[in-house]
């Protein structure tokens, strides 16, 4: 008797991926390459866009649809020709900084209604260890009348792709898989070794695999944490943060972290699942909330040390305006999602400082909406008193010091606010500070 992943090799079963977003579409594609694939989303507008060969994320290249035997759809209906699903919706977090798993349960209502016996779910979602199995296995089992075990089968595939990088994609980063049991984690294995040349690593269980993966951004998250709480303190010092990191970069074992605005749809949220999951296990996460609340805060720090050097160089912040050079969550890409970029414009704001706001990869009407900013096209003619280059885009560097002069009100008093350190090489050149 064929298994699942012979089943899915001959095309007598089909892999469906339930949401096409910055991780689900790829994942989809790259599986439709060499078996047949359902992909699901709930948002029509998006799927009609799929089927026609764009990616509504800007990630992909029409290419990337080529030779693919993919089905787009939003119709919950179609996933009943699926014998093995891919569950890659986000898992945000609320105002709170509380787990919200409303997509996560929303899609595995739709997998439940779907499921037949014998068939395979395997979530991707970042999650904290324990949901899959406590979470969203009871609702598969409630909306399908199937038992997990007996009729089907379950698994976790943490997600690891990377918006805007091209070189570290599914193909070449080893994948992390579990199973419910032996079988299935076999299974799972072979049928992402489709996919993925860099070789799967199989977790002892999926509660493994599901803190493998928020570790990976919670230990990014405290090292960010730890570089920007020294920018504050040698900001004091009078010292330039990134020539304190170069010169301590030169031994052999200094790990190279850099300050920044840490926001995202993973680094900035990963790890308030595993300290909320803590707390219900009656432990406080001391080391990893301390650090979140240093990163969530740099936005508002950049902001203020913003107005304090504009009162240093005389000028009123009500009658003040700045430039803002980029708002996506990292660079070349369109992601706005959680952009601590935005918390550096309201606190600006709530001085009344006045600011412009540019970026050649956000879209505007996205902009307006999630965060009430509007976007301009190019800088104004009125010249600034600080320009704050807060991603570095490719476009943004080739900025020498005279682009930037062009676009003070005065040379003299105007400065430049780099928040990546793009710019350290133009210091004796311009009014220059970085934090």
């Amino acid at each position: 008797m064929k298994d699942m992943h012979q089943r899915l090799l001959d095309k007598e079963a089909t892999l469906a991926v339930i949401g096409l977003g910055y991780v689900g579409l790829p994942i989809a594609l790259a599986f439709a390459r060499h078996i047949r694939v359902i992909g699901f989303d709930i948002h029509a507008g998006r799927v009609e866009q799929m089927k026609q060969g764009i990616d509504p994320s800007e990630e992909l290249e029409k290419s990337a649809f080529e030779g693919c035997d993919i089905t787009f759809t939003a119709d919950q209906e179609d996933l009943k020709a699926a014998q093995f699903f891919v569950v890659a919706v986000p898992t945000p977090i609320n105002a709170t900084n509380q787990p919200d798993l409303m997509p996560l349960i929303s899609a595995s209502k739709t997998v439940g209604r779907a499921l037949s016996e014998g068939d395979y779910v395997v979530y991707e979602s970042t999650v904290y260890p324990g949901c899959t199995e406590e979470d969203c296995i009871p609702v598969l089992e409630e909306h399908s009348g199937l038992t997990f075990g007996k009729d089907f089968k379950a698994g976790y595939s943490p997600e690891r792709i990377n918006p805007g990088d091209k070189v570290n994609t599914i193909e070449t980063i080893v994948k992390v898989v579990s199973g419910s049991d032996e079988e299935s984690l076999d299974v799972i294995a072979r049928t992402y070794d489709l996919v993925v040349k860099a070789g799967t690593h199989r977790a002892s269980s999926i509660k493994v695999a599901e803190a493998s993966k928020i570790i990976e951004n919670t230990q990014r998250d405290v090292n960010i944490a730890l570089i920007n709480e020294l920018s504050i303190i040698f900001n004091r010092v009078g010292i330039n943060t990134y020539e304190v990191l170069e010169a301590a970069g030169t031994k052999w074992n200094f790990l190279k972290f850099t300050p920044g605005l840490v926001g995202g749809h993973c680094i900035g949220v990963d790890p308030y699942y595993l300290t909320w999951r803590a707390e219900k296990l009656g432990y406080h996460a001391k080391v990893i909330n301390s650090g979140r609340y240093v990163n969530d805060s740099m936005g508002y720090y950049a902001g203020k040390q913003v107005v304090k050097r504009l009162l240093e160089k005389g000028v009123n912040p009500l009658e003040a305006k700045v430039l803002v050079m980029g708002v996506t969550f990292k660079e070349n890409v369109s992601d706005i999602r959680n952009s601590k970029v935005f918390d550096v414009i309201r606190e600006l704001r709530s001085f009344n400082v006045e600011t412009d706001v540019v970026d050649p990869y956000a879209a505007f009407d996205q902009v307006e909406r999630e965060y009430g900013v509007s976007l301009q096209e190019a800088p104004g003619e009125v010249g600034y008193d600080a320009v704050i280059v807060a991603v570095n885009h490719e476009e943004y560097v080739g900025y020498d010091a005279g682009s930037f002069n062009r676009l003070f009100k005065d040379p003299d008093r105007g400065f430049l606010v780099d928040i990546k350190g793009m710019y350290r090489h133009l210091s004796d050149d311009l009014n220059y500070c970085s934090f």
